[in-house]
């Protein structure tokens, strides 16, 4: 049996302290722009040609739909857990569960991909051309403490922090947009691709969509800080709105300057795209360019972690996980749920670089993230979907004036069928695009989450629900003010 608990003492909250603009930064920080280009550039140019924009679209524009989804169901439900919660709330328990292990698994297997390109890049702009795994290894751990560093101090330094790195990004974008004009030319395409039939361009556009897909998330991270946000009902959800729209703004001018700047034989035949316009067009201070890169990269490292650790203390909360991932620091800031996740990431590292046997393999789950962050979305459309359909009338006090929402209502089952068919896209392409073996990796790690949930069952009458009153709490820290 569940029982439902409210109000938590001082010691067992969060701090309400962060504003729209910082939800909005984390947003556009978390999904980390320049990294996302530089990591999986090269794959879409050859995937996709001169058609990548309507490859990262197809995939953006359901993304950005679903980010007022996500405004929604803050409104209704903010809480830490986010995406569990909501379908603790609406799909029922044992649907949560299984959400719960899709969650980890979306979110933790993005962090490793995330902190080798951060040692990678910082030995680069060192000078250090060929550095050996223990180099690697070495920055990897630098950037793991620098990043749960910046976690532990709580979220508003976390914002702050954020917001220092994002503005290097942003001068990036800018600065991009102002030279990549300067040199603006008509596409150049292959041969083949001129004459390429209108099929197999289509076909290359859905299997670039597979990659494309692992590109556009992040912006979902003020959902996660709803506990932590000034106005708990109305800016979470606000922001990710913004950073959606921003980000895929980004997406449009920086694609459009590269693709107009540098032939397309270049851009596949070199590994960082961004790296690859930088020493094409700004030859004398190319290598320079990796500073917002780098920052972009370890902005998104902090914010990744950030999401898995509000989850992880949310599911501790309501004892889905060990109650240990509920502890604060003296900044309020889940000390274990941090550096638990961390420190598992970094094991992962040094793995997937010392055991050279391991590291296909180590890739093939890296990649599943992807297909859990596409699923992930797709439980939120449909917990949406339902909620709209059958709930909302009777959701106090929401439902009492009889208002409606017609139009979300229309974009939840939209958005829920088109990421059900980007799930089939991702299991009929991810072997041609990720290597084999993939589907064998998402069944086993689905098959470990079905184990969970059956796990979960048979601990049913231990767990509890925990109900976030923002207006209860806020009531509370007044009356202890005066």
């Amino acid at each position: 049996m569940t029982t439902r608990t409210g109000l938590e003492s001082h010691s067992k909250r969060f701090m309400l302290g962060l504003t729209l603009p910082d939800l909005s930064s984390l947003s556009i920080s978390s999904v980390a722009p320049l990294f996302s280009m530089a990591a999986a550039g090269q794959l879409l140019v050859q995937l996709a040609g001169a058609d990548v924009l309507w490859a990262i679209l197809a995939v953006a524009i359901p993304f950005v739909f679903s980010s007022w989804i996500f405004r929604l169901l803050n409104h209704h439900f903010p809480n830490a857990g986010a995406s569990y919660h909501w379908s603790r709330r609406v799909l029922g328990t044992q649907v949560s569960q299984f959400q719960s292990w899709i969650l980890i698994m979306a979110y933790f297997w993005s962090i490793p991909p995330i902190i080798i390109p951060a040692a990678d890049q910082s030995l680069s702009l060192l000078g250090i051309a060929r550095p050996d795994a223990w180099d690697v290894v070495g920055f990897s751990l630098l950037w793991i403490i620098f990043a749960a560093s910046v976690l532990l101090l709580g979220s508003r330094m976390t914002a702050r922090v954020t917001q220092i790195f994002l503005l290097a990004e942003v001068l990036a974008v800018m600065a991009m947009m102002v030279i990549g004009f300067g040199h603006w030319h008509h596409v150049i395409l292959a041969p083949s691709e001129n004459t390429a039939d209108i099929n197999v361009r289509w076909q290359r556009i859905v299997i670039a969509m597979v990659v494309a897909a692992t590109i556009v998330d992040g912006w979902e991270i003020d959902s996660y800080a709803a506990e932590e946000a000034t106005k708990p009902r109305s800016a979470p959800g606000t922001g990710g709105i913004i950073g959606a729209l921003m980000v895929l703004a980004y997406y449009g001018l920086s694609w459009s300057v590269m693709l107009h700047n540098v032939p397309l034989s270049i851009l596949r035949r070199h590994p960082d795209v961004l790296m690859t316009w930088a020493h094409m067009v700004i030859p004398s201070v190319h290598r320079w360019a990796l500073i917002p890169i780098l920052a972009s990269t370890a902005g998104s490292l902090w914010l990744t972690t950030f999401i898995l650790s509000r989850a992880l203390f949310a599911m501790g909360r309501d004892h889905i996980l060990p109650p240990i991932l509920t502890r604060f620091n003296r900044f309020n800031a889940p000390i274990w749920a941090i550096i638990i996740p961390s420190l598992a990431a970094f094991v992962i590292v040094c793995v997937n670089l010392f055991w050279t046997s391991m590291t296909s393999w180590f890739n093939l789950v890296l990649s599943s993230a992807g297909f859990f962050l596409v699923l992930e979305f797709l439980f939120d459309s449909i917990t949406a979907s339902v909620f709209l359909s059958r709930q909302h009338d009777s959701a106090l006090p929401h439902g009492l004036d009889g208002h409606q929402h017609r139009f979300l209502q229309l974009i939840s089952w939209l958005t829920s069928l088109w990421l059900l068919t980007m799930t089939g896209f991702f299991l009929v392409y991810g072997g041609q695009v990720i290597g084999k073996g993939i589907d064998e990796v998402v069944g086993i790690l689905m098959l470990a989450g079905i184990i969970f949930v059956m796990v979960q069952r048979k601990q049913a009458q231990s767990q509890t629900l925990f109900i976030f009153e923002p207006e209860a709490q806020m009531m509370k820290a007044s009356s202890s003010r005066q």
